[in-house]
């Protein structure tokens, strides 16, 4: 993997950056051996450069590439023969914080990128691109099901689990008419960028073969706040591609998004696991009845 003095060398003799200024800042990185970087010039940040398994960066590119027209996605800079890193537009802002509200934020992705996501072909497999591959979506559901499960345990009473399996068996009977998108695949507060309570970016894709409503929930269920009914239904009437979407189906979508996301932040957010479990308390209702 190269090191992140080569890259500028790199960037530097290919004419893409000046020599002048130039100032490197450590950012979080998205996987256990990736590495991200911000490229100040002259005190203004001007790139990010994303050094990953030539997998991730592959991916990266062509997701960003294949969306290269929706603003909300940062623009190619470089990608190096190796597939080691990529360089890619940096969005001002913050991710997380100062949002505003989900109502706006949500309505902006809806109108700017779910609306606008690809249909992938029939014979590419469902599931994560870099991930193992689905023959359905009721199978990439089913492991999700089974992760959440061993991660949530005693955090939720069994009665909850059960509950969760009857209505995953019933999301089944959905799934065979699902159409494959070629979705983003981690549209969370975590890789949204906001500006003065705007959202302006979306960042760090794991490009994900699955129908576009996946998306939709994982950004409704990715922050504690909002997550009321008003909310969710305000959404989804603006949302044309999924108009013959009952109430109780997009229940089903965002009660088992919420349960994942319930292990999630165990996993990784428990700051934010209060908030959830609390609004577990309002969701579990809508539950289908546990008759074991």
């Amino acid at each position: 993997m190269k090191k992140i003095n080569e890259i500028i060398d790199v960037l530097i003799n290919k004419g893409l950056i000046m020599n002048d200024g130039l100032e490197l800042k450590r950012l979080r990185s998205g996987t256990t051996n990736g590495m991200l970087y911000t490229l100040l010039a002259n005190n203004m940040p001007t790139f990010v450069i994303k050094i990953d398994h030539p997998t991730i960066i592959t991916s990266t590119e062509d997701f960003l590439l294949a969306y290269k027209d929706i603003n909300l996605f940062p623009d190619v800079l470089y990608t190096d023969d190796d597939k080691e890193f990529i360089a890619y537009s940096y969005i001002s802002g913050e991710t997380h914080y100062n949002r505003g509200s989900k109502l706006e934020w949500m309505t902006i992705l809806i109108k700017e990128l779910f609306d606008k996501y690809q249909m992938a072909g029939n014979n590419i497999p469902w599931g994560r691109v870099n991930g193992i591959h689905r023959n359905s979506w009721s199978d990439f559901n089913q492991s999700s099901l089974k992760s959440a499960q061993e991660i949530i345990g005693d955090f939720l009473p069994i009665e909850d689990h059960k509950r969760i399996v009857k209505l995953v068996n019933k999301l089944d009977t959905y799934h065979h008419q699902e159409v494959k998108y070629y979705l983003h695949g981690d549209t969370g507060v975590h890789n949204f960028v906001y500006l003065d309570h705007q959202l302006k970016g979306v960042i760090d894709p794991s490009p994900l073969i699955g129908p576009k409503v996946y998306d939709f929930t994982y950004a409704f269920c990715s922050s504690p706040d909002s997550l009321n009914l008003s909310t969710l239904l305000s959404l989804f009437s603006l949302w044309n591609s999924y108009a013959s979407f009952t109430k109780e189906r997009i229940l089903d979508e965002v009660l088992f998004q919420l349960y994942n996301r319930i292990g999630v932040c165990i996993k990784v957010h428990p700051q934010d696991l209060s908030g959830y479990m609390e609004t577990w308390k309002e969701w579990r209702e809508y539950l289908p009845a546990d008759y074991y």
